[in-house]
């Protein structure tokens, strides 16, 4: 028997440890995984102009579901005496760009909108498919609940808006956007370091990079050697390393269809 609401707060959920990695949750990875190969079978049939619209529609929608997340959130934190979590409820994470670039790509044009299709095709991307599989807010909420679910939907949106984006051809990846997806990232940046530092948050894990595995023993070590600011740009850096991995399965696919289509004609 549930011993908990499915609006909750993760303070008034009494005898709970994990869900992570429970049934459910493995179930939501093979669905997701799933959802992906029928995007990427069926995609390439969608019109563009359809999709500039999807993508109109959804980011509003995340937009106004980051807010109602904020203001759940901020309602318990506030009642039970806590005050405005400044450190941890700003929408000033990475996953948080999802949000910034879906709205910049669908409603802007030039290079603020290139950059944007570059992050939600390269970090977003595989940020989103991480999030699914190591869902750290299934540390904090049962699966059925609206903390899971807001991060369990958030995740699987970023992961399948970027394979949506490359299966239809609507982006075309170059290793180019390698730096331009980086970019935006940069800017949010600037407003992560000071919050981080003055209210000891740990946002786009640039100041302890809590529960990333040797990361976080890294920015231990740095931190203990009074170059946490140093750390901190490493690990801004180091998410080049997310879209030079996607752009080089995204090549590499490319390579052997070309190669399969180029022996078809000799044939």
């Amino acid at each position: 028997m549930f011993l908990y609401k499915f609006f909750d707060y993760k303070y008034n959920i009494q005898g709970f440890s994990s869900d992570l990695f429970s049934i459910p949750h493995i179930i939501y990875i093979i669905l997701g995984v799933i959802l992906a190969i029928l995007i990427g079978i069926f995609s390439r049939k969608i019109n563009k102009d359809k999709l500039t619209l999807f993508l109109k529609i959804l980011s509003i929608f995340v937009l106004c579901f980051e807010i109602v997340k904020i203001t759940w959130e901020s309602y318990y934190d506030i009642k039970t005496g806590q005050g405005f979590n400044k450190a941890g409820i700003l929408p000033v994470y990475t996953c948080s760009l999802f949000i910034y670039t879906l709205l910049l790509s669908s409603f802007t044009k030039g290079k603020v909108r290139e950059y944007s299709l570059s992050f939600l095709s390269t970090i977003c991307l595989l940020s989103g498919f991480i999030g699914m599989i190591y869902c750290n807010g299934l540390n904090w909420y049962p699966f059925w609940t609206f903390g899971a679910f807001y991060s369990l939907f958030f995740h699987l949106a970023m992961f399948l808006v970027g394979v949506l984006l490359i299966t239809s051809g609507y982006v075309k990846l170059e290793w180019r956007d390698i730096y331009r997806g980086w970019i935006p990232m940069l800017f949010l940046a600037f407003i992560a370091f000071p919050i981080n530092y003055e209210y000891g948050g740990d946002y786009m894990l640039l100041y302890e990079a809590g529960g990333v595995p040797l990361y976080d023993k890294l920015a231990q070590f740095m931190a203990a050697h009074s170059l946490r600011w140093l750390f901190g740009m490493f690990m801004l850096v180091s998410y080049m390393i997310l879209s030079t991995l996607v752009i080089s399965i995204y090549k590499l696919v490319l390579y052997f269809i070309n190669k399969k289509k180029a022996t078809n004609v000799n044939e």
